[in-house]
């Protein structure tokens, strides 16, 4: 089994309260495993960016098409980066909303 270490960390008061009231919303038993999981997700987070590596994501999004642009505004998005998507598929939830979903392939950084 690893060997733990215990360390301090200085929070102001007010930080520690959100901190606490967020722990409690997600069903963290303590602080430790809330901090040992921001963590490592931020560990994972640096090393994607940074490695560069091929891989594959997908991007979904629900939005109001009645928004003004917005469609104009999505597929310039999309033709910026014709070249890591895929593809992309567009579905009519209701009369309101729809569901976007793009596949993408690429380098991690970009990605």
């Amino acid at each position: 089994m690893s060997e733990i270490t215990r360390f301090g960390v200085s929070l102001k008061f007010t930080l520690l309260e959100k901190f606490d009231r967020l722990n409690e919303q997600t069903g963290y038993k303590n602080r430790s495993e809330a901090i040992r999981d921001l963590i490592r997700e931020k560990l994972i987070s640096e090393e994607w960016a940074a490695s560069g590596q091929e891989t594959v994501g997908v991007f979904s999004l629900v939005y109001d098409h009645h928004q003004r642009e917005l469609n104009t505004t999505l597929n310039n998005i999309q033709h910026s980066y014709v070249d890591i998507i895929v593809s992309s598929t567009h579905i009519h939830i209701d009369h309101h909303n729809c569901l976007e979903v793009i596949i993408l392939k690429g380098k991690s950084s970009l990605i």
